[in-house]
């Protein structure tokens, strides 16, 4: 009975560890990108667009103001999308 309360404590405390280093690893990845508002296509933002969804790939419209995605670093403002209307909008580091 105690080796398995061992063993499970043990186990606990390896998959704390790989949870904390996976999320070490994401913030070292993301941290030469930064979130470009207006340039990502339906269903392929990387996370929340405030008020239309809550999470990755859920935005329903084409370079939707408010949706996001990672690119590198200094590269959104110069990032340009055509709209519907044949507009064309360059992204920014904000909604808009």
């Amino acid at each position: 009975m105690i080796n398995r309360t061992a063993n499970a404590a043990l186990a606990a405390a390896v998959a704390a560890a790989a949870l904390m280093s996976a999320g070490a690893n994401a913030q070292t990845a993301n941290a030469d990108k930064e979130r470009c508002y207006g340039i990502a296509m339906a269903g392929k933002n990387d996370c929340a667009a405030t008020g239309n969804n809550s999470c990755a790939g859920q935005s329903k419209a084409d370079y939707d103001a408010k949706a996001w995605k990672y690119v590198a670093k200094g590269s959104c403002a110069t990032m340009e999308v055509t709209l519907k209307d044949g507009m064309k909008r360059k992204g920014t580091l904000s909604p808009m």
